[in-house]
């Protein structure tokens, strides 16, 4: 498969990944939530989150373009698992208001990404490196979400 190719699938990957996890926005139900400290303003979300998808995108190309192996091949799969489970996370928090299943999604998200992370430097150590953004990124989110959970706990 040429080069071309698998950079453009990669990229078309990802742009499914955010625009299905895009239809699912901070809505009434989440501005009335209580905040925790820290939380960045709106703006930044969608910044943050275009620059990670395209260091996926190409951190996926590279490990996919390299020589066929077993970590190859566990690191491509774990890539889809994660991808699924980032999708999955704003439909469950913007989506269905289930701030302790997108808790629990998180953490498996975070697993996997850590372990994808890990089998891309195997196979790649650069693209291993673009997804340790990613993974800081998801410990953010994991504060985040951590907290709305606590902050609107019923009593």
């Amino acid at each position: 498969m040429s080069s071309f190719l698998v950079y453009a699938i990669s990229f078309v990957l990802v742009i499914l990944v955010a625009a299905s996890g895009g239809r699912f926005r901070p809505d009434r139900w989440y501005a009335e939530l209580k905040k925790p400290v820290g939380l960045p303003p709106n703006w930044v979300f969608p910044v943050v989150w275009i620059s990670l998808y395209a260091m996926m995108a190409v951190a996926a190309a590279w490990v996919w373009l390299a020589e066929p192996s077993d970590l190859r091949t566990a690191g491509l799969i774990i890539y889809a698992a994660q991808l699924v489970f980032n999708t999955a996370w704003s439909w469950l928090f913007f989506g269905l208001h289930r701030t302790g299943l997108a808790l629990i999604d998180l953490l498996v998200l975070i697993t996997l990404v850590s372990i994808n992370t890990w089998l891309f430097v195997q196979v790649d150590t650069w693209a291993g490196l673009l997804l340790v953004p990613y993974l800081i990124w998801l410990l953010i989110a994991l504060y985040l979400n951590a907290s709305v959970c606590w902050l609107n706990r019923r009593t």
